[in-house]
C-alpha cells in the first residue's frame, strides 16, 4: 500500500503521519458507517412505498406532461424529508437557484426576510439585494432583517424576538457554515430555533438551506418543524451522479408557489420534462446515505490530520460532525492556494491544471476552486474552496468514495510540505 501511495506522489513520511492519524478514527467511522445504514434503510424504504419502477427511469421531452419517473421521484423526496410535497428538478441550475426560487415564490411586496443566523453566504447577497443586482428581492420591495449568532457560535434569542414583526413572512436559516467561521447547526440546535420563532409568530415560514447536510445525520431538519428545505443535487442527495439540478421539499403551498415560479402560473408542477436525467437522480439518491459517508469520514480525516499541524480547524478532530463541510484557517493566502492546488492534484478529471483565485460571478472577493470532478462544479467530489480574504480559510468537502478522500488529504499536506508551508510533520 505504500509502495502505490508513493508511486501516486505520497511521500513516506506523509503516508505514516496520515496512517498514525487513522488508527484513532476507528470508533468515528464506524459511527458515520451507522448512520449510513439507517439513511440507506430510510431512501430504500422511501423508493420502495411509492413503487418506483423500471417505467419510472424513461425521461420525458418538450412539456413532459404526464412523467411517471418525475412526479414518483418528488413523491420519493416528499417521504423522505417526512413532507407533504417536493419539487425536484433538473431545471433548477444549482443550490443558490433553488434558494432563490424558495424566497422569491414565497415572499411578495412588503414581507421581510430574517435571518436569524447571521449573514447568508455569498451567492445570496445578490438575491437578497444585500448587494445591489438586477432582479433582487430588494427591487420587488422585500426588505431583510439578520441577526448575528452569538459569539460563542449560540442563538441570540434576546434579539430575534426583536427583529420577528408583523412584517416577517419567511425565516431562512443556513445549516452550514458557508465562507464563515461558525459552528455548523445540528438539526436539534435547528429545531430549538425553529420552535422559538414559531412562538414569536406562528405563520411564519421557516426555511433551512439544507446544503451539505443531507444524510450527516439520522433527522432531516423538516423533522423538526422546517416548513420548507431546499439544497442542490450536485451535492449530498445526487450521490455524484446526478448531472444537475435541485430540490424543495415542505408544506404544500410552499412547494406549489416554488412550482409556479419556476415554470409558469397555471402550470407549475405539470411541465417540465425530465429528458435523461432520471435515472441518474434515482440511482445517485440510492447511493447518496455511503457517498456522504465516504465524504464525513474524509473530513473528520482532514480535520484531525491538520490540528495536529497546528491549523484552526472548524469542526475540530472529535467534534460531533452536522456537514460534510471541513474548514482549515491558514492566515495565510498561499496555504489556501496550495490546499487547493493540492486538491486538484488528487483528481481523476484535469489533475494536471493548477487553479488560480479569480473574480466568480456572485462572489465579493477573489475565489479558489479545485473540483476536477466527473459532474462539473460538483461539490459531494472531491473538492475545495475558498475567497482570497483574511482569515484565509478554505474548505473542504467531498469524495466520492473514503479512499478518494484519503488521498486528496494526504495530497495537500504533501503539497504544503514541498512548499514550505509546513516545516515538520508531527512524529
Amino acid at each position: 500500500m505504500k509502495t502505490q501511495y508513493q508511486a501516486m506522489g505520497i511521500s513516506e513520511e506523509v503516508y505514516r503521519f496520515g496512517e498514525t492519524a487513522l488508527a484513532g478514527l476507528k470508533e468515528r467511522f464506524e459511527q458515520i458507517d451507522e448512520t449510513a445504514e439507517y439513511n440507506q434503510l430510510k431512501v430504500l424504504r422511501a423508493m420502495q412505498e411509492n413503487k418506483v419502477s423500471e417505467a419510472c427511469l424513461y425521461g420525458t421531452t418538450g412539456y413532459g406532461y404526464n412523467d411517471l419517473g418525475r412526479e414518483t421521484l418528488e413523491k420519493v423526496y416528499a417521504s423522505l424529508f417526512h413532507a407533504e410535497d417536493a419539487l425536484v428538478r433538473p431545471q433548477i441550475t444549482c443550490g443558490t437557484h433553488a434558494l432563490a426560487l424558495a424566497l422569491m415564490s414565497n415572499l411578495r411586496p412588503g414581507d421581510e426576510l430574517l435571518s436569524p443566523v447571521g449573514k447568508p453566504y455569498d451567492t445570496l447577497e445578490e438575491v437578497i439585494g444585500i448587494r445591489p443586482s438586477k432582479g433582487s428581492l430588494a427591487e420587488y420591495g422585500i426588505t431583510y432583517r439578520q441577526v448575528d449568532l452569538l459569539s460563542g457560535g449560540g442563538f441570540d434569542y434576546e434579539n430575534i424576538a426583536k427583529a420577528v414583526n408583523e412584517r416577517t413572512r419567511l425565516v431562512t436559516i443556513q445549516r452550514s457554515k458557508g465562507y464563515q467561521t461558525r459552528p455548523t447547526l445540528s438539526v436539534e440546535r435547528i429545531g430549538e430555533l425553529i420552535a422559538f420563532i414559531k412562538k414569536q409568530k406562528p405563520d411564519v415560514i421557516c426555511m433551512v438551506d439544507n446544503c451539505y447536510g443531507e444524510f450527516v445525520e439520522r433527522l432531516e431538519p423538516t423533522d423538526v418543524g422546517a416548513d420548507m428545505v431546499v439544497g442542490s443535487l450536485i451535492k449530498n442527495p445526487g450521490g455524484g451522479l446526478a448531472p444537475v439540478g435541485g430540490y424543495l421539499a415542505g408544506k404544500k403551498e410552499c412547494i406549489e408557489n416554488a412550482a409556479y415560479r419556476l415554470t409558469s402560473p397555471g402550470l407549475g408542477k405539470e411541465v417540465g420534462a425530465s429528458l435523461a436525467a432520471l435515472p441518474s437522480f434515482y440511482q445517485g439518491l440510492f447511493l447518496a446515505p455511503t457517498v456522504t459517508a465516504g465524504a464525513l469520514k474524509g473530513a473528520v480525516f482532514a480535520a484531525n490530520l491538520y490540528e495536529q499541524l497546528g491549523f484552526d480547524v472548524l469542526p475540530n478532530g472529535s467534534e460531533s460532525r452536522h456537514d460534510i463541510i471541513q474548514a482549515v484557517t491558514f492566515h495565510d493566502p498561499d496555504g489556501v492556494i496550495a490546499f487547493c492546488q493540492g486538491i486538484q492534484a488528487a483528481a481523476p478529471v484535469d489533475s494536471f491544471v493548477v487553479p488560480e483565485p479569480w473574480d466568480m460571478p456572485g462572489y465579493d472577493s477573489k475565489v479558489i476552486m479545485a473540483a476536477g470532478a466527473f459532474v462539473s462544479g460538483s461539490s459531494i467530489e472531491l473538492s475545495a474552496d475558498g475567497p482570497l480574504r483574511p482569515p484565509y480559510t478554505v474548505y473542504f468537502q467531498g469524495g466520492l468514495t473514503w479512499q478518494h478522500a484519503k488521498f486528496g488529504i494526504l495530497k495537500t499536506v504533501q503539497n504544503l510540505v514541498e512548499k514550505g508551508l509546513i516545516r515538520a510533520l508531527p512524529s
